[in-house]
């Protein structure tokens, strides 16, 4: 079908500019959109899209695992450079491949304060979403604790893992949620400029740098969380004593890892990606660009 005659009645602020980005007029119109569309969409499509979302992220949070251990050895800022790059994957499966994560999703917000969906719509996708965000990467961090992956590297990669969960749960209120606001302002900003892009590199290209950046800046991210604070937990409580011997520590050298510390981090990590997504993002662009004004 034509391109030209396939929307006869395209969605507001849309226009058609062949291979040339969207303008951000255009995106928050896109963005709109969509968000009006996820909101239609069944209870058990919003739930595996979700935990596909979830088990993408975890791909990613495990891609950025491997590549830290021993990277101790670059300059801090370097190896931080390099575990944002390749934590990248997760949010380039999930906009690419398709699925539908939690942090990204605050942008539904847009659609919301337009009035294209109700405010219970809204709490009804991101119930969904959220829920199988958690099944997806929790399941994604079991599955790779039973394939003993903990134990490459001569437990070098279990041990990256046991520091990076236990440096998570032992982050105060207060920092925590300010690191969960920034973090999703950028994940909703490479988001937001996918809604730019007209090819699958386009997509790509507005990804990495956002998400690099929030990686290297130690932000948080709650879908991330919910694979490295059980991957962590799992390998704390269930790896057997070869692991332990062959890293020469035991789990009571991580006391800041347990499950209330990993539940408090969650919580507030979810509140400060949901206030850093909606408000900071998609409440600025849809009233610069969307909101009702007199002629």
């Amino acid at each position: 079908m034509d391109r030209n005659t396939k929307n006869d009645t395209p969605d507001r602020g849309i226009q058609d500019r062949g291979i040339d980005a969207l303008l951000p007029p255009e995106m928050a119109a896109a963005c709109e959109a969509a968000g009006a569309a996820k909101a239609k969409r069944d209870a058990p499509t919003l739930f595996i899209l979700g935990v596909l979302a979830g088990a993408f992220i975890a791909f990613g949070a495990m891609f950025m695992t491997v590549v830290m251990t021993g990277a101790g050895e670059l300059p801090w800022g370097a190896a931080r450079l390099l575990a944002g790059l390749v934590f990248s994957l997760g949010l380039i499966l999930v906009v690419v491949g398709g699925a539908e994560l939690f942090t990204g999703d605050a942008l539904m917000i847009i659609a919301k304060a337009g009035s294209r969906i109700t405010l219970r719509a809204l709490a009804r996708a991101w119930a969904l979403i959220y829920a199988g965000n958690i099944i997806g990467a929790i399941g994604t961090a079991f599955l790779v604790f039973l394939s003993q992956q903990h134990g490459f590297a001569g437990g070098d990669v279990g041990k990256t893992a046991l520091t990076i969960a236990s440096t998570k749960a032992a982050l105060p209120t207060i920092p925590l949620f300010f690191l969960a606001v920034l973090c999703n302002v950028l994940v909703c900003l490479a988001v937001w400029m996918s809604f730019a892009a007209r090819s699958t590199t386009d997509k790509v290209m507005v990804i990495i740098p956002p998400i690099t950046a929030f990686v290297a800046a130690g932000f948080e991210h709650v879908i991330a969380n919910l694979y490295f604070l059980p991957y962590g937990l799992a390998i704390k409580h269930w790896a057997g004593p070869d692991f332990w011997a062959t890293i020469g520590q035991s789990a009571t050298d991580f006391p800041a890892l347990s499950a209330g510390a990993g539940l408090h981090n969650i919580a507030v990590t979810t509140i400060g990606n949901l206030i850093g997504g909606s408000l900071m993002v998609g409440a600025v662009y849809w009233f610069v660009y969307l909101r009702p004004t007199r002629s």
